[in-house]
């Protein structure tokens, strides 16, 4: 058992964010193309990492149930959270906004790092590895992206940077309790998992595509999103 995944699967999100120190401008076309690669990546870390390691170690019914809960946690944190939209728009926004956008991105971090630390927890090693993996892949363009959307609302960059590193943070902490209860609640580790991939489906289709799609660049933004599945599939492939 070790805290080292859990580490650097957390460490992937400041990583992400870190381009955006040195990037001056991105047009709308390289946001949109940025949204779906992000897309494909997390569709594939969902389809080809967590499911399959969810059912792995339980059944459908186990599967069906995560996914589903993890959309509809996902679902209701938007109903009662001031939800602010992944948004291109160069209008200024109240930073009550932001620091509402900052915590559900917080707590969707939350089912990733009890699935890293849980699955690290387990005595099957290289799974845990894989679902570290898989879920530390996707936080690097998870980061940017973060970073992203906080300069485009007038914050600073080293704010931003700042900000992304503590939404990494707060994964890292749940990586650290999913570690510590683990090995005495291992029957949660398919249920972790499938929650985790239903809430990126959940943010693929609701914020990412939607967002992707909404200039005008729907072909380029297409082929990206194939690039970004294709690329965590040869990579989780790989690693296998």
């Amino acid at each position: 058992m070790s805290i080292l995944p859990i580490l650097m699967t957390a460490f992937c999100t400041s990583v992400g964010a870190l381009p955006i120190l040195f990037i001056k401008d991105i047009s709308h076309k390289g946001k949109d193309v940025l949204l779906a690669f992000t897309a494909g990546i997390m569709v594939a870390a969902s389809s080809y990492g967590l499911i399959p390691s969810a059912l792995k170690l339980s059944n459908m019914m186990t599967l069906i149930v995560g996914i589903l809960i993890g959309t509809i946690v996902l679902t209701f944190l938007e109903s009662v959270v001031p939800h602010h939209d992944l948004d291109h728009s160069e209008n200024n926004v109240k930073q009550s906004s932001v620091i509402l956008f900052l915590i559900a991105m917080s707590i969707h971090n939350l089912p990733e790092g009890l699935s890293v630390g849980i699955s690290n927890a387990n005595t099957q090693i290289e799974f845990g590895n894989l679902v570290s993996f898989a879920i530390g892949l996707q936080n690097v363009p998870e980061g940017f992206l973060v970073a992203l959307f906080l300069i485009t609302q007038q914050v600073s960059r080293m704010k931003a940077l700042f900000f992304a590193t503590l939404t990494g943070l707060i994964e890292f902490i749940a990586g650290l309790i999913g570690i510590l209860f683990g090995e005495s609640f291992e029957q949660i580790i398919p249920y972790g998992l499938a929650f985790a991939a239903g809430s990126m489906l959940y943010v693929v289709y609701k914020e990412l595509i939607p967002e992707s799609h909404g200039d005008g660049h729907e072909r380029a933004a297409t082929f990206t999103f194939i690039l970004g599945f294709i690329t965590m599939v040869f990579l989780t492939d790989w690693f296998r």
